[in-house]
């Protein structure tokens, strides 16, 4: 089998039909809310990391600790100026062409120009083939750059993945299994690799299926449709709860389910109105109601899972609608006809912006709107595509945004930071707000200083972000997934980087 043969084809069917895949059974059959949008590892979402077709020079473990990837070692020079990383010897591509020091740094110089990727942040001047692996020179001290080589969207790939212009039209990595196909945005099935380095994983086969509908992601869960499905809603996991055959695995991430704000907006730029917005959540009880779990309330940005970030000692963020509605009394806001507040004769009314990717945000997009409704802020929900965020950052027209945000896409939950508070803004980050303190916090921790100061900076940080809102976090995540019986040794990533597809086996079969 070759990548050459992979047929990538557009859907002729809306994605997540729900409809049951063929229950082969030497292949192992994944599902989830999530669509494939791109071949380019960059605008991917990490699926062809995830599935281990490609593999990224530095990998990481379960708690995020960093390891060989496709890279067999690495080590620093010149006050980590300088990085060299040693690859194996002897390795291919999926087509069968060698992995050489010329591909890999042809695949790292394109990640590095794709915006997308933090490798585009960080200040590389040239990455250079040496004679058994890669190096990269920088123009400054750049101590983590090895974490920033776990991301996705540094993947290795071979010279043929790329057109003429390049545009990435294959996906020809070095990972332990291939792409047989893709079908966009539906679904990607892939074998085991022949030629893999390593021993030869027990699962043969994986196909990928988009399913957007929650009630089809359930129903394919309890009824051998699929062997691990991801995303299920709270009464799909009561659902799985109840049948024989199939159990629930959960993991605790690094993620926050968070209110992205237009800081430069007339009425949002207010502190005193964000504050407000803030007060009106009853986190805990939307967290009981839409995640069926209280302690998921975020009462503050960065969750618990983030040992070294997250503050114990920070002032909760609160619910107290009496407080609320003081802050937009104080911010010029009075009650107008209807309940709703009103300055100047304009009512308080806002737009959030929302996706169904990830099914409980239009549910606490909801319980949102309720919440603010009691504070007299009229707020519209438009549950849209997901792009429709990063383009209403991008044109200045977005209000408010409520989405997901991984804080350790990077096994260095820094470089997330640093993107989410850029001066400049992030597209899943801040949008018109810029705190100078703040900036010179994260740009000394990415010169490593000592323990005690390092700790000092992040307090800091936590503690801005708690008092001006730049960002309103509203709950953390818990990742779900049913798992069929027929499968032993599955073990969520809380970090997301890969579905560990090398660890299983089907049942018995050891």
């Amino acid at each position: 089998m070759t990548t050459g043969l992979v047929a990538v084809l557009m859907a002729s069917a809306a994605c997540g039909s729900g409809e049951a895949a063929r229950s082969d059974s030497d292949t192992l059959r994944i599902a989830g809310p999530f669509e494939v949008h791109s071949l380019d590892p960059a605008s991917s979402d990490g699926f062809f990391t995830r599935l281990q077709v490609v593999e990224t020079l530095v990998s990481s473990d379960l708690r995020g600790e960093l390891m060989p990837g496709l890279a067999t070692s690495w080590e620093d020079s010149r006050g980590t100026r300088s990085w060299t990383f040693q690859l194996p010897e002897d390795v291919r591509f999926h087509d069968g062409t060698p992995v050489t020091p010329d591909a890999v740094a042809a695949s790292l110089k394109a990640a590095a120009d794709e915006a997308a990727s933090p490798l585009a942040d960080a200040p590389v001047e040239r990455i250079t083939p040496v004679a058994s692996g890669v190096r990269f020179d920088l123009a400054e001290p750049y101590p983590t750059l090895p974490a920033v080589l776990t991301h996705y969207s540094t993947a290795a790939l071979a010279p043929a993945s790329y057109d003429d212009n390049g545009e990435v039209t294959e996906v020809i990595g070095t990972g332990p299994y291939e792409v047989e196909r893709v079908e966009l945005p539906a679904s990607i099935e892939v074998a085991r690799f022949d030629g893999w380095r390593g021993e030869q994983p027990a699962i043969e086969r994986v196909r990928f299926q988009a399913a957007g509908r929650a009630e089809s992601r359930a129903l394919m869960a309890v009824s051998d449709q699929a062997d691990v499905v991801f995303g299920l809603e709270p009464a799909g996991q009561q659902r799985v709860d109840a049948a024989d055959g199939v159990r629930m695995e959960s993991a605790l991430q690094p993620r926050t389910l968070l209110l992205k704000v237009n800081n430069d907006h007339p009425i949002l730029g207010d502190v005193r109105v964000r504050q407000a917005l803030s007060l009106a959540l009853d986190r805990e009880g939307m967290a009981e109601a839409v995640l069926r779990e209280a302690e998921l309330a975020a009462t503050q940005l960065l969750p618990p899972s983030l040992r070294t970030w997250h503050q114990p000692g920070l002032d909760p963020l609160d619910h107290d609608p009496d407080a609320a509605r003081d802050l937009l009394a104080e911010a010029g806001w009075t009650p107008g006809d209807g309940g709703t507040m009103q300055r100047d004769g304009t009512p308080l009314r806002l737009t959030l912006t929302t996706y169904p990717d990830r099914p409980e945000l239009p549910a606490l997009a909801t319980a949102i709107q309720a919440a603010l409704a009691e504070i007299g802020v009229e707020l519209e929900v438009d549950v849209t595509n997901s792009s429709a965020i990063p383009a209403g950052h991008e044109d200045g027209s977005l209000e408010l945004g409520l989405f997901a945000r991984h804080f350790a896409l990077v096994a260095d939950p820094l470089v997330s930071v640093a993107e989410t508070f850029a001066p400049e803004g992030d597209d899943w980050g801040v949008l018109g707000w810029r705190d100078a303190e703040m900036t010179t916090a994260i740009e000394e921790l990415f010169t490593q200083p000592a323990a005690e100061q390092a700790a000092a900076h992040r307090a800091r940080i936590a503690e801005t972000v708690q008092r001006e809102l730049p960002l309103i976090p509203v709950a953390w995540y818990r990742m779900n997934a049913a798992v069929t019986d027929r499968v032993d040794g599955f073990v969520l990533d809380p970090l997301e980087r890969t579905w560990r597809i090398t660890d299983l086996s089907w049942a018995g079969q050891n």
